[in-house]
């Protein structure tokens, strides 16, 4: 096996990564429809006095909202079950995203300049048969995870945070007036209790508490797509100034797409290669995965597989769910970040999805504190439906194959290159403004409708095999949702006319209209602001 030839090159606990990777996708697939009941309701209503405004679970992503709301004022206490730090791997965003740290105050210029360990341009996108497209400034800057969640904890415990680390969640009850959370620390022989008035869920796609919340709000636990990925960061790569932000060069095999990604890194390169799947049983093992990585990275990467010295293996897979974000279940709890579902199919989602959403939710959060407006109903406008990230299904789908629905013909075998092919073509004829919101994971109404135009116009009879592809109850579906991103494009730009300073309104009001007015314009892909373009 190749992975047995190359050993030695392997950091020592590779073949252990993989094992474990395997067993936990292999028991997700075969238990998804188990679940924890980790939240209960109280039938006492009130708790009295509480030690904290808000208690975070989950410190890794966490440490962002927890650090914005202490900054704030608020008494604010991060419970992390293992050691608050960051990965040595970068983690890839835009410059305009990456600024809101600063705009927040949680870092200075000068930090967030020390915080970006890599910088490259161009980024290629480009899939077999086709022309490569050459993009600029998009996930172009690697940030050092290490600095940046040690700079964050600095800050959060200066400004009077609190920091429970080696501890995890076990459970909370929810009272009228706030939420107790039993923890056990890492050596302690009995559990612990600490109480706040809201609890926010920050522990990522497999948390216990929005496992429960969704087996509450919809029929089946089973997600709708799966995005699987394998990689590595490794050293004696040729040495390159770009980036691949997406791209294939292989037909579907395994029943499987892949794609690659590729970008510098501080210690080597990595590239990742990943493919939409579901959750079906019969999908390839991560160690069938990591083999075909290994076989195809010297092509890929134009180098002899014995010459590179590999520094990290990286894998995982992301569920998605059609529906997203999670609805909230329970008065005073509310997830966000991955656990909220609030990021596309296509995406990772992670640190790009949550600094995205970080301002929104801050002030948003602040607010309903301020008000005590923490009921569900009152939550749930923090987290509503998003038409631009439900359109992005259909693009999901057609990335992906259904289980046994390829046959052996080359037409069949490359139908998901030609289908990209056709799209980033006409996307590219139709300018900047169109491919640079889509790649950074942000969908607009008239650039997808211009896009959709001209893909008919180019090849109407690849339209006509994706509409056999997806099935028509799918596409139906989606152009519902299709309709309601131009119906949210239209009230974003209304309510931007209306609502100038709201200084008339009450504050419950004021609450309620800001985040209409934030559903209008997130739903819309109308946070995309121009300074997010290239100039």
């Amino acid at each position: 096996m190749l992975w047995d030839r190359i050993q030695s090159q392997m950091p020592p606990d590779a073949s252990l990564q993989l094992e474990r990777m395997d067993v936990f996708w292999k028991n997700y697939r075969q238990n998804y429809q188990e679940v924890a009941k980790v939240i209960n309701r109280s039938k006492n209503q009130n708790l009295g006095d509480r030690d904290f405004d808000v208690i975070v679970c989950g410190g890794t992503l966490g440490i962002f909202i927890a650090a914005a709301l202490q900054g704030l004022g608020w008494r604010v206490i991060v419970v992390e079950q293992g050691i608050l730090r960051g990965r040595a791997q970068e983690w890839n965003i835009s410059r305009r995203e990456l600024s809101s740290l600063v705009e927040l105050g949680l870092l200075t210029a000068s930090q967030l300049e020390t915080a970006i360990a890599t910088i490259y341009n161009p980024a290629r996108v480009g899939f077999r048969g086709g022309k490569d497209l050459w993009v600029r400034d998009i996930l172009n800057i690697g940030v050092d995870p290490i600095y940046l969640l040690a700079t964050l904890k600095q800050k959060f415990l200066a400004d009077g945070g609190k920091i429970l680390e080696q501890t995890k969640f076990n459970s909370a009850t929810v009272y009228d007036d706030g939420v107790e959370v039993e923890v056990r620390s890492h050596n302690a022989l009995s559990t612990a209790k600490i109480t706040g008035r809201l609890l926010l869920d920050v522990m990522g796609h497999f948390s216990l508490i929005a496992r429960q919340g969704r087996s509450l709000t919809q029929p089946s636990l089973k997600p709708e797509g799966v995005c699987m990925v394998v990689g590595s960061c490794a050293k004696g790569m040729p040495n390159q100034g770009y980036g691949d932000l997406i791209y294939s060069f292989t037909p579907i095999q395994n029943q499987c797409q892949y794609f690659w990604e590729a970008f510098p890194a501080r210690d080597g390169r990595t590239t990742y290669m990943f493919t939409y799947v579901d959750a079906d049983p019969s999908r390839p093992s991560f160690a069938q995965l990591m083999a075909d990585y290994l076989r195809w990275l010297p092509e890929y990467q134009a180098v002899e597989l014995e010459k590179l010295q590999f520094v990290r293996m990286l894998m995982g897979f992301f569920p998605a769910y059609a529906n997203n974000p999670l609805a909230i279940a329970w008065d005073r709890v509310m997830q966000v970040g991955d656990s909220a579902g609030m990021q596309s199919p296509l995406s990772f989602g992670g640190f790009g999805a949550m600094v995205r959403h970080l301002q929104r939710l801050t002030q948003g959060l602040d607010q309903a504190l301020q008000g005590d407006w923490l009921t569900r109903r009152d939550l749930q406008e923090l987290q509503p439906y998003q038409p631009n990230l439900a359109v992005t299904w259909l693009f999901q789908k057609s990335m992906s194959v259904s289980v046994n629905s390829v046959d052996s013909s080359l037409n069949s075998q490359d139908r998901i290159n030609n289908l990209l092919n056709v799209t980033f073509d006409c996307m590219a004829k139709l300018g900047d403004r169109v491919i640079y919101p889509f790649l950074q994971d942000v969908v607009q109404f008239l650039p997808l409708t211009q896009t959709m135009l001209a893909m008919a116009i180019t090849d109407p009879v690849l339209v006509l095999k994706i509409v056999r592809e997806v099935g028509l109850f799918t596409l139906l579906d989606w152009f519902k949702h299709y309709l309601g991103l131009g119906y949210y494009s239209l009230l974003y730009q209304v309510g931007l006319q209306i609502f100038v300073t709201g200084d008339y309104l009450l504050p419950e009001q004021k609450y309620y209209w800001q985040r209409q007015l934030e559903r209008w314009q997130y739903g819309s892909g109308g946070d995309f602001a121009t300074g997010d373009r290239p100039k």
